[in-house]
């Protein structure tokens, strides 16, 4: 079964765009639209006029203050005039939802060709202005003061994490336990983006710097250092999804499957460690493709804390509960290992401006399936996955892409 199978015909990612991600502060989210959607409507073949909708996935929260952005990729071109646009929000995961709505307009037969688009930008606004904006997709922290922020709420699942299994993580290499396994989550994460000329951050800080508390590596939130969070950012990506290819120069990527599960909002219903929701989009989605973990050839997950990481392996089935510090120490989540995770760098050393991620993931992995991702690009790459969620594991997405 796969999603040709269910539906009766292909989604494709025919084309696709990416602005660099970081403080950009010679650009407005205005003009990082534009340019994102030019590139993808470019890369696809088409002209604008082929658009037939657009969504644009942007959390923003008071962190700009132009609160009605749909129409902004309008400004590309006269021949966009009338074409419907919806912006979407889901927290951290806007951009896979308006992923998955271009992909459920493309299913219905309302649109032939979808423009989705994610962008933000954030470092206009104070850090206090983006904590508390991040902090409202927090059921218990909206609207109220913390030191630590969303920070604070991912510390809080590493805790419950470590008294549930941490006993069984110290080995040879890793004599703190879960501390050190963080820190090798962000050291591999910002070794990956030193190739990714999209990325934030280029700098390979090395296994011992994110491991050791340090005046240039404070903690933030206990157990959480700095290098185990990913940065404020501004950027865009933007992908065209399309019932058939478009003559462009380089083969399309085909959606194989797709998975969305949304849990509970009050912590107090929600198991810590379990990620309920994030475990059922990963299943939906390969039961769609007819896949499961084996078939993968690399993964880009939602790193916004190490942490997050680290549960995704067990999410994922890529371990079993409890046992996601065996995919890290062993090495099957590196450049070489039996499923490399985030070779982009993550949301880690990439970025994270929020709207954007979902999207920029499946620009990567559309580049992964392409040959076309440069010094990031993996040998034999035919299928891979995109996650991104929302929240501490509240609206999750998952995509599995493949090769034609």
């Amino acid at each position: 079964m796969s999603l040709q199978d269910q539906f009766g015909k292909d989604i494709l990612l025919t084309g696709w765009g990416h602005s660099k991600f970081g403080k950009l502060t010679d650009e407005t989210l205005e003009s990082l639209i534009v340019q994102v959607a030019g590139e993808a409507i470019s890369n696809s073949g088409l002209d604008p006029k082929d658009i037939d909708e657009i969504y644009l996935g942007q959390f923003n929260s008071g962190m700009q203050p132009l609160g009605f952005t749909s129409s902004l990729a309008l400004q590309l071109s006269t021949e966009l005039a009338n074409v419907p646009a919806t912006r979407t929000e889901n927290a951290c995961a806007s951009g896979s939802a308006a992923f998955q709505q271009g992909v459920k307009a493309v299913l219905a037969g309302t649109a032939r060709n979808v423009l989705v688009i994610g962008a933000e930008k954030m470092t206009d606004a104070g850090a206090d202005v983006v904590g508390a904006a991040l902090l409202g997709a927090s059921y218990e922290m909206a609207g109220k003061a913390s030191s630590t922020g969303f920070t604070g709420l991912f510390a809080e699942v590493a805790k419950h994490y470590e008294k549930r299994y941490g006993s069984s993580i110290a080995r040879p290499g890793f004599e703190a336990g879960l501390g050190d396994v963080l820190g090798s989550i962000a050291a591999k994460n910002h070794r990956n983006g030193m190739d990714n000329p999209y990325a934030q951050m280029h700098r390979d800080f090395g296994d011992e710097f994110c491991r050791t508390i340090s005046d240039k590596n404070p903690m933030v939130a206990e157990p959480l250092r700095r290098t185990d969070c990913s940065p404020v950012s501004d950027g865009a990506a933007a992908v065209v999804l399309s019932t058939q290819a478009t003559g462009r120069a380089t083969a399309p990527v085909r959606l194989a499957g797709f998975g969305h599960a949304n849990d509970f909002f009050p912590a107090e219903k929600r198991d810590p460690t379990e990620f309920a929701a994030t475990r059922a989009s990963w299943e939906r989605a390969f039961t769609m493709a007819g896949v499961g973990i084996d078939g993968l050839d690399f993964a880009e997950v939602h790193d916004c804390f190490t942490i997050a990481e680290l549960i995704m392996y067990e999410a994922m089935g890529l371990t079993p509960r409890g046992e996601g510090s065996r995919a890290i120490q062993e090495g099957w989540v590196y450049k070489d290992g039996k499923l490399p995770i985030n070779v982009s760098g993550g949301l880690k050393a990439k970025g994270h401006p929020v709207g954007a991620t979902g999207v920029s993931q499946h620009v990567i992995a559309a580049m992964q399936l392409t040959g076309t991702a440069g010094d990031m690009q993996l040998p034999n790459a035919r299928r891979g996955a995109v996650q991104n969620m929302g929240g501490v594991g509240i609206a999750n997405y998952v995509s599995v892409l493949e090769a034609l």
